[in-house]
């Protein structure tokens, strides 16, 4: 359904886009992704003032206009739903998950709205109900790229605040060889953001594995290490 908050959106995103913008933005992507041309601070303008207008309307309706912006084939109005949502999370109840999970594996076609979602949504769920780290692992067997990549990123916060090693551990020995580019990327970042608390552990884990994980992510795992651990990890 098309709500009338939405539309507004819409039509908002239609008059501030741009097609260097546009075009700019692609170079990003491998996906074909559909743009309105606006840049992040103009998109995030646009959410904030009409944000302002649904704010009071409760968690579970705004619930509804996030899906009926995620819906949408542009990114703008995807990134919209999102900041929305992100908006909800003191609100979170564990029944919620479901609806995120369902979201992300439904509506998600590109990294970077994966990560918006993952990062901050996801990341905040996980936090306030660390028991949810148990569906993260099962999402490492997904058959959908952004649904492994999550898994990852959904603890991209956490792991800079120092928490859950043991289970970014995991889900990155889960990931190591997966084949998928983003997904690498996706768990390399993890375990870079896990190393600024926890160096020595991340290069152990690095250094045990280093002959089979791919380059790709190995290099992303040690990008915030010393200069002598980063030397000893890409050695042959």
């Amino acid at each position: 359904m098309d709500y009338p908050v939405c539309k507004k959106v819409r039509t908002a995103l239609l008059e501030k886009g741009d097609a260097k913008t546009r075009e700019s933005a692609k170079r990003f992507f491998k996906e074909t992704v559909a743009f309105h041309g606006l840049k992040a601070a103009q998109v995030r303008s646009v959410a904030a003032e009409y944000y302002k207008t649904i704010k009071d309307q409760g968690k579970d309706v705004i619930f509804t206009y996030c899906e009926s912006l995620l819906q949408t084939n542009k990114f703008e109005e995807k990134l919209v739903g999102l900041f929305w949502l992100d908006k909800q999370s003191k609100a979170f109840e564990e029944q919620d998950f479901a609806v995120l999970a369902k979201w992300l594996n439904r509506y998600v076609d590109n990294w970077a709205i994966c990560d918006t979602l993952c990062n901050h949504a996801i990341g905040s769920f996980v936090m306030k109900f660390p028991e949810k780290i148990n569906d993260l692992f099962a999402w490492t067997a997904s058959k959908n790229r952004w649904v492994r990549r999550g898994s990852a990123v959904s603890l991209i916060i956490p792991a800079r605040k120092g928490l859950f090693l043991a289970e970014i551990l995991k889900i990155a020995d889960t990931l190591l060889l997966d084949d998928d580019d983003m997904v690498q990327k996706g768990y390399g970042w993890m375990l870079k953001e896990a190393s600024k608390p926890h160096c020595t552990q991340i290069f152990d884990f690095v250094m045990k594995r280093k002959a089979t994980m791919p380059r790709t992510a190995l290099r992303y795992a040690i990008e915030k290490m010393p200069a002598n651990l980063k030397k000893a990890a890409m050695a042959k």
